[in-house]
């Protein structure tokens, strides 16, 4: 998560470590009528609580029982669900006012979030799966035990799928962020993560990973090339010192990223709306207009800042440019099974090749290292090499009837 650029949680509890704070609360659901005992455990009766089902849409003639476990004929309706369960042989228990048990599996969110942030607080995330029954059960408890409960924003993310087959373990392919980042820097594996709304199915792909690492890339070495144009020097200008065209360009990109990011967080938008200004950054350094064009330290400026500010909302910032460009390299050259040392050798053959104008030679030599993603890059000041999405996997997939 740190490589990732996660934010740390503020606390981390533990359920066993807010047992009295689940059993009073339970107390509390009691005593307001919502919920039973049958032989040491407890239930809470969602035919006390009108509104269950409002997050999921469900309604209670909807819901079947024993789809996902037994029928217990004890309880009044199909939909209760336990809040306290008597201890089975074997099982960890704590003592109680019904006796030795634990936990249902959904009081124990309500207990510590209220204990940490009150009953009403912002954001409640959680998977898709969780809309029901888990954050359903979470809402008719906590709402029994503090009818001024309440939750501002419902954060469901949606599930990763593995070229477009879900990801499990049954099915073989299942794997760890650890595992992706060994091959993939961290920030591009971020950047593939925001390339989709988050409510939405996310499909991985080793297409889609090198097609980030390729982008992000991109978004750096312009950044890096734009702050090397700046140099050291002291760069503080004011907006009236820049160019009314550049001024529209971060405005506008400005507004875009505003009004998706306050759209229930459109990263895809925001990180589309980022192209304007990062061509803009490159035909300022690298074309003979730009290189001309008035105010142009003073546009430079004021464009990486803009980048920069929106990177760093959106934990995409690296503490260095230069440094996260060796780090892409560096995984693009471990996914080719090449050593720098390698390419280098390559990009001098192929410079010998095109003195002795071997032209074949040359180009085989140039598209041997696309295939494995080096891409190469001629300049007057000599031939560069960066990440790039190997061909094989650029190229389309035919098929015969």
């Amino acid at each position: 998560m740190e490589q990732l650029q996660c934010l740390d949680p503020s606390v981390q509890p533990r359920v066993s470590d807010h047992i009295p704070q689940i059993i009073d609360l339970i107390k509390q659901i009691l005593d307001n009528g919502y919920a039973y005992k049958v032989d040491g455990d407890i239930y809470f009766s969602v035919d006390k609580f009108p509104t269950y089902g409002k997050l999921s849409g469900r309604k209670l003639e909807d819901n079947r029982a024993g789809e996902r476990v037994a029928v217990d004929t004890r309880k009044k309706h199909p939909a209760d669900f336990a809040l306290w369960k008597t201890a089975k042989e074997g099982e960890p228990f704590w003592e109680s006012p019904w006796g030795r048990g634990r936990p249902g599996w959904h009081i124990e969110c309500s207990a510590m979030s209220a204990a940490y942030l009150g009953y009403s607080f912002d954001i409640h995330g959680g998977g898709m799966d969780l809309v029901f029954p888990h954050h359903e059960n979470e809402i008719a408890q906590s709402c029994a035990a503090c009818d001024s409960s309440n939750i501002s924003y419902w954060i469901h993310n949606g599930f990763v799928t593995v070229d477009s087959e879900k990801m499990s373990k049954s099915l073989g392919n299942f794997f760890t962020i650890r595992q992706v980042i060994d091959l993939y820097h961290p920030l591009a594996l971020r950047l593939f993560l925001m390339g989709t709304h988050y409510r939405s199915p996310i499909n991985y792909s080793d297409f889609l990973l090198e097609s980030a690492s390729e982008r992000i890339f991109y978004i750096y070495q312009t950044l890096h090339d734009c702050e090397s144009v700046l140099g050291e020097k002291d760069s503080t200008f004011g907006n009236d010192s820049v160019p009314s065209d550049i001024l529209t360009t971060i405005n506008t990109f400005h507004s875009e990223f505003v009004a998706s990011m306050s759209d229930d967080l459109l990263t895809p938008v925001t990180l589309a709306a980022m192209s304007e200004p990062l061509k803009t950054i490159n035909d300022l350094i690298h074309t003979r207009k730009g290189k001309k064009q008035a105010r142009r330290e003073e546009s430079l400026k004021a464009l990486e800042t803009t980048i920069r500010d929106v990177l760093t909302i959106l934990g995409l910032m690296p503490t260095s440019y230069s440094e996260v460009l060796e780090q892409l390299k560096e995984k693009a050259l471990k996914r080719a099974g090449l050593e720098e040392e390698d390419v280098l050798q390559r990009v001098q053959e192929r410079t010998d090749a095109r003195k002795n104008k071997e032209y074949e030679r040359s180009d085989a030599i140039r598209k041997d290292l696309a295939s494995v993603g080096i891409a190469l890059m001629d300049s007057p000041e000599g031939t560069t090499w960066r990440p790039a999405i190997p061909l094989a996997l650029q190229e389309p997939v035919t098929t015969t009837p």
